[in-house]
């Protein structure tokens, strides 16, 4: 796969996943959020086993990859949830993008992975643009929302790194499933034990659940996990500092809100970044 393809898959699963924090915010009104993340990953498992080889069994190495996976997927999923019932979509947007700032340092600690300049000047520049465009105003600081959230964004930050390193070495269709059967697991367990479980089926919650588990979900992780196999930790960071971006455009398209000049500033600051990320890789040679 070429680095361009590679761009354009994973912002296309950026995409998904901006215009997810208002679908999820929206079906939280009708469900508990560990019970949403439970139901959204079994359908996804469900909907995904035909196509993820499942032929053969798994091996030992692929089924610690997948708990890894599922571990950092299932933690960061489970607190965005919970943190989207006390916090909005644009904070929460703000807050998970911070995972992209984590990801260099965890790379350079965890897989020796020495960053390029551009690629640093470029993550700088989209973190500016992502506080711009979804920074709180009034300073009222962090409540109980934001503060689960922070655990989504630690939990996204190493998963950036360990998909790099992982899908390398292992099928992306049967590391996906894995990854997803876990977070299912994880969020099924846990909700009885933390929260008061509780759905009621509208059509509107019908209708995220579908959206989130087959786009949001299979759709988007297998898009990441096949360009990761051909792009560092940073440059990925890059890109996914686009999430806030989409995220904020969904919800003024959705719900109205206008954004103000300082954060269209924040999104061409985002954009900019991208177009930095790119220069150098557009006129070397594509990996293989």
């Amino acid at each position: 796969m070429s680095p361009r393809r590679a761009d354009v898959l994973l912002l296309a699963a950026c995409l998904i996943w901006g215009v997810s924090f208002v679908i999820v915010k929206g079906a939280l009104d009708d469900s508990s959020p560990l019970a949403f993340v439970a139901l959204r990953f079994a359908l996804a498992a469900v909907v995904f086993a035909p196509f993820a080889g499942l032929g053969t069994p798994f091996t030992r190495q692929e089924l610690a990859a997948g708990a890894l996976l599922a571990l950092l997927l299932g933690a960061g999923f489970i607190a965005q949830a919970a943190g989207l019932v006390y916090t909005t979509p644009s904070r929460s947007a703000f807050l998970v993008a911070i995972s992209s700032v984590l990801a260099p340092p965890i790379a350079l600690l965890v897989l020796r992975e020495r960053p390029r300049v551009a690629a640093i000047v470029a993550l700088v520049v989209a973190a500016f643009g992502t506080w711009l465009l979804t920074a709180p105003a009034g300073g009222s600081g962090l409540n109980r929302g934001d503060a689960l959230t922070l655990i989504t964004a630690a939990a996204f930050g190493a998963q950036i790194v360990a998909i790099t390193a992982l899908s390398r070495r292992h099928a992306a269709a049967r590391l996906v499933w894995l990854e997803i059967v876990g977070t299912a697991l994880l969020a099924g367990i846990g909700a009885p034990l933390v929260e008061d479980v509780h759905v009621r089926w509208t059509t509107g919650f019908v209708a995220a659940l579908a959206f989130t588990a087959v786009g949001a979900t299979v759709l988007a992780l297998l898009w990441q996990l096949k360009a990761q196999r051909v792009m560092s930790s940073t440059r990925a960071a890059v890109l996914f500092c686009s999430e806030a971006l989409f995220a904020a455009l969904t919800s003024w398209i959705v719900t109205g809100e206008r954004l103000a000049t300082g954060q269209w500033l924040g999104g061409v600051c985002i954009l900019a970044a991208m177009i930095v990320a790119e220069w150098p890789v557009a006129r070397s040679h594509p990996r293989h």
